[in-house]
């Protein structure tokens, strides 16, 4: 019984990353089948490229979900941990969205070109997180007050003061 946690965890992290290549080689299989072979007078030296970003873009992401996803053993072969949760979010979360923003793009590149504008969505989600981080260390940028009304102000005071009374229970005596 002892260490049955880690070993589901283990198995649900195997199934989940098979899940995700399963996911990724039917993208690549759609792409080669229907750009390459389907379309085959369209296709051109850009789109040997997007083959390229499109495969980096599964590697990376895939790759820092295996090591996240692998289970430590001791000295002896004994499991020890079963792997890290791949259903949290944070960096799993956001490798998890590189790898079905990559997807959706691949696929719908067979349709226009102008679906690899979408890519543009991985920055700008960078840059906005990153600008919130970076508010804070700028002067005056995360620790101002907000700004309080006389109504507001007094109202406050009103609930603090009656938050600060003793509270008497009252009981029964018999």
């Amino acid at each position: 019984m002892a260490n049955q946690g880690a070993k589901k965890r283990k198995e649900e992290n195997v199934r989940h990353m098979n899940k995700i290549l399963y996911v990724i080689i039917a993208c690549n299989v759609i792409f080669v089948l229907i750009r390459m072979l389907i379309f085959h007078s369209t296709f051109t030296w850009k789109n040997w490229i997007g083959l390229v970003v499109t495969s980096l873009a599964y590697y990376i992401p895939y790759q820092q979900l295996a090591k996240m996803a692998s289970p430590s053993y001791a000295e002896d072969g004994e499991l020890l941990d079963g792997g890290f949760d791949m259903s949290t979010g944070g960096v799993c979360g956001y490798l998890h969205d590189v790898i079905y923003i990559t997807c959706f793009v691949q696929v719908m590149s067979i349709i226009s070109g102008k679906f690899w504008y979408t890519y543009l969505v991985i920055p700008a989600f960078g840059a906005y997180h990153s600008f919130g981080f970076i508010k804070g260390f700028l002067p005056g940028g995360g620790s101002e007050e907000p700004y309080e009304d006389e109504k507001t102000r007094k109202k406050r005071e009103k609930l603090e003061k009656k938050a600060s009374r003793p509270k008497f229970v009252k009981s029964r005596t018999r």
